[in-house]
């Protein structure tokens, strides 16, 4: 099958997409994006976390079919979506966020923690660390204790604030 989805504000035609392929093998294996990683495969660590239409989701769990006539966000478009990117090269505020704050260790999880974040933050401005916790609930990382993770999305928050 053919599907049509609109990748970081890109209009984009895959074919041969096979009814059971993921979304996630999807953007990686066949559109060239690697950021969202490939962990679990249950949905459960969060590792492949995009944008749908807006909403987290875990690609992994969303079969490419799905995405038809639909937004993707992935990791890799949060500079550009959020107007920051592009040929300048400049990260989103998360981003620059977690680098600041130390927030990446392995990287692995960084992703889905940056896409998860990136959303919180533009429903919810001025989160609580409680707002932040459920935010990134879904989202395992195996070499933290998260405060750092905690950190960049405080940080980030604040910036966004003081940006006001």
């Amino acid at each position: 099958m053919r599907v049509n989805v609109t990748v970081n504000g890109r209009a984009q035609e895959v074919d041969d997409v096979w009814e059971g392929e993921s979304l996630l093998y999807v953007l990686r294996e066949r559109m060239g994006l690697p950021g969202s990683k490939n962990a679990c495969e249950q949905g459960e660590c969060g590792s492949c976390t995009v944008r749908l239409d807006g909403v987290p989701v875990c690609s992994c769990l969303v079969a490419a079919g799905q995405a038809e006539g639909r937004e993707v966000i992935t990791v890799e478009g949060l500079a550009e979506y959020t107007g920051h990117g592009g040929e300048s090269g400049e990260l989103s505020p998360i981003q620059q966020a977690f680098i600041d704050a130390g927030a990446i260790q392995c990287g692995f999880c960084t992703p889905g923690l940056l896409v998860a974040a990136d959303e919180m933050l533009e429903r919810n401005p001025s989160p609580s660390d409680a707002d932040i916790r459920e935010a990134l609930s879904g989202n395992l990382c195996r070499c933290t204790g998260y405060e750092k993770i905690l950190d960049a999305v405080r940080l980030a928050a604040a910036r966004q604030g003081e940006a006001v």
